[in-house]
């Protein structure tokens, strides 16, 4: 859809100030820990909440401001977001039928069209174009990770499963050890799969929250392009951001695929009685939901499939337009993945599992979505250092998650603070208890 299909939305927000905390009725515990927006929690002024976004977007569609007087102030309003979904998640908790995360992103796609980019995005989406990822590196490293392992090559032979790594796995050798237990972990199943290895392309996900749409399209092709030809089925990856991408991001375009987050994939796998968790794992953790995994990745409802998701309104009484022609089913976010990995973690002998107070579909965001992690790291690891306290709280030795970016910025702001936190993936533990 485009920009000015959400003008009316825009128009719409009561500055009811829903989107910056828990919704009531999941909040439970220490009031302190009821806000969900890192934004607003950082910042601490109201242009940085949504309601204060979706009025300068009003301000903007009407054309009272633009970027040729205001481009510093706006594409810092627009940008200082993690995109973690959390305060559209609340807003439609509120009972507000608007789509406060479709406007916000579309906004930024309108920034791209237009020419107004961060200077700190600019060597992020210049390596991208380069070398197909967006960690900067060679595109010829990105199968290094699995140097030594015998792993079916998916560019020379089919396989129906296909174990999609991601950029931040590829690249990260802090996280190869993950990367690689995950493979040992498959082959002990007995799963017939694939890699792509130096060949695999960006999912196209992180470009397209940053407003890079045609990237997101560009890879999206591509990759189902490669599937097809190496007879791919399904689809498992143990990162968060691609599983979203794919599971949302490309139903968006009328494209559904097949695919598991790999904590999805062991749960499955364990149930089946493939894997068994026998070994005892002696430690209290706690579990950080990734955005991309929770509530990020619920798919997209169409009224015409194959299109771009879409929804006709229609005025009632002459007031703003409100009521949908046909019913809209809402992406709320309880769709994700939430369950399983706390099925997995209750499931290995000798561990023990502290909630934190913000989970699932209300939990706080790692710091490191919608390009935060580059263009503004004293923000991600602010958000950071608010999750990990968050955790100890809980009284956990340990963090488990199940995304390589919420790891890495974890670990990075450890680093940064000297606090002590172990972090762990979740895969990690799995292969621990084998």
């Amino acid at each position: 859809m485009a920009l000015e299909d959400y003008k009316g939305d825009a128009m719409r927000c009561e500055m009811c100030s829903s989107c910056k905390f828990v919704p009531i009725f999941g909040r439970w515990g220490d009031i302190e820990l009821s806000e969900v927006c890192p934004s607003i929690m950082r910042y601490n002024f109201y242009a940085y909440g949504l309601p204060g976004r979706l009025k300068a977007l009003a301000a903007f569609l009407h054309g009272r401001i633009d970027f040729e007087d205001n481009s510093d102030s706006l594409l810092d309003l627009i940008y200082r977001c993690q995109m973690d979904g959390a305060c559209d998640n609340a807003c439609k908790a509120a009972g507000r039928n608007m789509e406060p995360y479709e406007a916000l992103l579309e906004w930024r796609i309108r920034c791209i069209e237009e020419g107004q980019v961060l200077p700190q995005l600019m060597p992020v989406i210049e390596g991208l174009r380069s070398d197909d990822n967006m960690l900067q590196k060679p595109k010829a490293d990105r199968g290094k990770w699995a140097k030594g392992l015998k792993v079916k090559d998916l560019t020379k032979k089919n396989a129906e499963v296909c174990f999609w790594v991601g950029c931040r796995y590829s690249y990260d050798e802090e996280l190869w050890p993950t990367l690689r237990k995950s493979i040992e972990i498959l082959k002990e199943a007995e799963v017939d799969f694939g890699v792509f290895g130096k060949d695999e392309n960006c999912c196209g996900g992180r470009a397209y929250e940053m407003g890079f749409q045609g990237e997101l399209i560009k890879y999206m092709e591509s990759n189902l392009e490669d599937w097809k030809t190496a007879g791919v089925k399904t689809v498992v990856t143990p990162c968060s951001d691609c599983y979203a991408t794919f599971k949302a991001w490309y139903s968006r375009f009328g494209n559904k695929v097949e695919v598991y987050h790999l904590v999805e994939y062991l749960d499955k796998l364990i149930d089946e009685g493939k894997l068994k968790l026998k070994n005892k794992v002696p430690m209290t953790v706690t579990y950080h939901d990734p955005c991309h995994l929770g509530r990020l990745s619920e798919p997209y409802t169409y009224v015409a499939p194959g299109k771009p998701y879409t929804m006709p309104e229609k005025k009632v009484m002459g007031q703003l337009a409100w009521v949908y022609d046909v019913p809209k089913v809402w992406r709320m976010g309880a769709r994700g993945i939430y369950e399983e990995p706390r099925n997995i973690l209750k499931k290995i002998p000798g561990l023990r599992f502290n909630e934190m107070q913000r989970i699932k579909a209300y939990a706080l965001c790692c710091g490191a979505g919608g390009g935060v992690i580059d263009t503004f790291p004293d923000y991600a690891h602010w958000t950071a250092d608010n999750r990990l306290k968050e955790a100890a709280g809980t009284g956990a030795e340990a963090l488990v998650t199940a995304c390589g970016w919420c790891k890495r910025n974890f670990l990075d702001t450890l680093e940064e603070t000297g606090d002590r936190m172990e972090v762990y993936d979740i895969i990690d533990i799995v292969q621990e208890a084998l």
